[in-house]
């Protein structure tokens, strides 16, 4: 027989595979049928090898809040590395405010224009349309501990920012924070969908509804 060559999946296997991509579809039939939001929180899963961990709903929600007064009428914002805050911000349609999204994984291209590709390696490689100091509050979530990536980080929320900033990252960060973006610590403990080993606070360098 000319089909003995053929691996053949045992009746099990198969039966499995099937029903693997039967709830695929009717997980996308569901986003369907039910006016996926594809700003919501989680709707792009997180990525642990792009060190991607999102804030809790609860947060995302306080954070995307204190960014439109902080931002006032007509407000720019942008967030660096931090898209559960763009997707509550987003989610907010029609209040009067404009914001944009810089990240390194190109998932979220999906947002269009809004999408500026990110890497904190270049912290200036950007768009000749992003003009310097465009933006009335940048919110920035740097990937990685460390002060190399808070440094280069830091450059670029300078070039965007007309002048206030809201850092998110680790509480062992506090001297680094102050020492390249002159930030101070706020009462407001951020909060993730999944716990981290880490704690995590935000810092500010402005009078802010976070304390």
């Amino acid at each position: 027989d000319d089909d003995d060559d053929i691996p053949q999946l045992s009746s099990h296997a198969l039966a499995a595979l099937q029903e693997f991509y039967l709830e695929q579809q009717q997980r996308e039939g569901m986003k369907t049928s039910q006016g996926f939001n594809q700003y919501s929180v989680g709707s792009i899963e997180e990525d642990w090898q792009l060190s991607q961990f999102w804030y809790s709903d609860e947060t995302a929600s306080c954070l995307a809040n204190e960014a439109v007064v902080a931002a006032g009428k007509g407000g720019r914002i942008a967030c660096v590395s931090a898209p559960s805050v763009y997707q509550k911000l987003k989610e907010q349609d029609g209040k009067d405010f404009s914001v944009c999204i810089l990240e390194y994984d190109r998932r979220f291209s999906v947002y269009g224009e809004e999408f500026i590709f990110y890497d904190y390696n270049h912290p200036l490689n950007l768009p000749e349309n992003l003009l310097p100091h465009s933006f009335d509050i940048v919110i920035a979530d740097p990937p990685y501990l460390s002060e190399e990536c808070l440094k280069k980080t830091a450059e670029t929320i300078k070039y965007l920012t007309k002048g206030k900033i809201l850092l998110c990252t680790g509480a062992i960060m506090e001297e680094q924070a102050a020492k390249h973006l002159g930030v101070k610590i706020c009462k407001f403990i951020p909060k993730h969908s999944r716990n981290l080993a880490n704690e995590f606070r935000c810092y500010v360098n402005y009078a802010s509804g976070l304390d």
